[in-house]
């Protein structure tokens, strides 16, 4: 659980090959799906809807690299295919096969810290804990 404020690496991380490579701070997700109307000859309005697929967009805020990490020289810039899994009391949420669309740097030299990184994920699942 968080301790003031702040999560541990067990509430909201990176994931790569099941390594745990940073922590996250805080996250804001969006999720949109693309419907389009079935029309039909005659009708004044749609008679059905067909969904589409789900696009999962996550802005995460002040990611620490952990040690494991910065051991290994993980270069963020080229993730690819990695989760971000998210802890909650009553379930896990992961977002699976994810692609960073977004990074923004603002830190001392040396420090291996992401102010704000917006992710697109493929998958979105969600587990009891």
């Amino acid at each position: 659980m968080s301790i003031a404020g702040f999560p541990t690496s067990s509430d909201i991380y990176l994931e790569v090959d099941g390594v745990r490579v940073a922590v996250v701070q805080s996250y804001a997700a969006k999720t949109t799906k693309s419907s389009t109307a079935v029309e039909a000859f005659g009708e004044a309005e749609p008679v059905a809807t067909v969904p589409g697929q789900a696009a999962h967009v996550i802005e995460l805020t002040r990611l620490y690299a952990t040690d494991e990490a910065i051991r290994d020289n993980i270069d963020f810039y080229s993730l690819a295919g990695f989760s971000l899994v998210i802890c909650k009391p009553d379930k896990k949420i992961i977002y699976s096969d994810c692609q960073w669309s977004a990074i923004q740097e603002s830190a001392n030299i040396g420090s291996m810290v992401l102010e704000k990184v917006t992710l697109v994920a493929s998958r979105r699942i969600e587990t009891g804990a």
